[in-house]
């Protein structure tokens, strides 16, 4: 396990800032993703073409986009969330490397979040996924309400063995389950990311979790448990679904980072900057509730640095 590497996604600048209720200007925004990348975080979500009407907070993306050409780690910061044919377009357009297609568990969530039906979600995703190949473009596909449903309850994980399969075959990327409202349970999380791994390998499956019961690390270490290397996060715990009754956000970018790193794993990022990183999430938007381990990171940080 020593040594062993860790990919994590920060998913703040889009998931974490589409929930507030400040709408963040776009150099601020460019702020965030820079601060999150100069920390070493892997990889960055920076925003979604999705209806500025629907989420007001993702308004202008191709403009963050167009602020980020240039970077020397562009390729790390060039991920967008894309709901359909049109938004794969515009991030074609704007110079996306990697989109993320939305898959659903359930059809009240699809219903609810893209006013389609699973299987239509599945067929745009299909379509899209032929389309990045041909362009040249990275596609993961994240099943939403992988575990528990707001609309529709308990997810059988039958039905998410199925998807992730279905797209595995397809030629996704990554297939990234997510537990959306935060209703997982460690045993259930191990249970599942194991059978996948057993069928599928580690190397493009990953995990996405929201802290709404306080349960994300504790998910977070089921998964790495079964050998899922690759899990999505969020600088100060920003996050929430607009569209997800009871949604909070995200297992913190912090308190991942400080785990995995405790437990010997690489996850090449640099504490002290991602501390920062966090202090300017908190500072931008006046909500952030900043990770649950911060407090003693800053401590630490403070007695080490001396």
């Amino acid at each position: 396990m020593t040594g062993e590497a860790v990919v994590i996604t920060d998913v703040g600048p889009r998931d974490g800032l589409q929930n507030q209720l400040k709408l963040l200007s776009i150099d601020e925004r460019v702020q965030l993703i820079k601060a999150v990348a100069a920390a070493g975080v892997a990889q960055v979500e920076v925003g979604s073409f999705v209806s500025p009407k629907a989420v007001p907070a993702m308004a202008a993306t191709d403009q963050v986009f167009a602020e980020l050409q240039g970077q020397a780690d562009y390729s790390a910061l060039s991920i967008a969330l894309i709901p359909n044919m049109k938004g794969y377009e515009l991030a074609k357009a704007a110079g996306a490397k990697t989109v993320t297609m939305v898959l659903y568990a359930s059809d009240g969530m699809a219903q609810k979040n893209a006013s389609m039906s699973m299987a239509e979600a599945e067929a745009v995703t299909l379509d899209i996924l032929a389309c990045a190949k041909r362009d040249g473009i990275a596609v993961i596909a994240t099943i939403s309400v992988a575990f528990e449903c707001p609309f529709d309850g308990p997810v059988d994980p039958a039905l998410v063995e199925r998807i992730a399969a279905k797209f595995m075959a397809a030629g996704a990327d990554q297939v990234v389950l997510a537990d959306t409202i935060g209703a997982a349970q460690p045993q259930q999380v191990r249970e599942l990311t194991a059978r996948l791994v057993q069928t599928h390998g580690a190397a493009q499956l990953g995990c996405h979790f929201h802290d709404t019961r306080a349960m994300g690390l504790a998910n977070v270490f089921a998964a790495v448990e079964s050998g899922i290397r690759r899990f999505d996060s969020s600088i100060a715990g920003l996050g929430g679904c607009p569209f997800a009754p009871g949604a909070s956000g995200n297992v913190a970018t912090e308190d991942i980072t400080m785990m995995l790193s405790q437990m010997g794993f690489a996850t090449g990022i640099d504490m002290t900057k991602l501390i920062a990183a966090s202090d300017l999430a908190q500072q931008l938007t006046g909500t952030a509730p900043g990770g649950r381990s911060k407090p003693w990171i800053q401590r630490y940080l403070v007695k080490t640095q001396k």
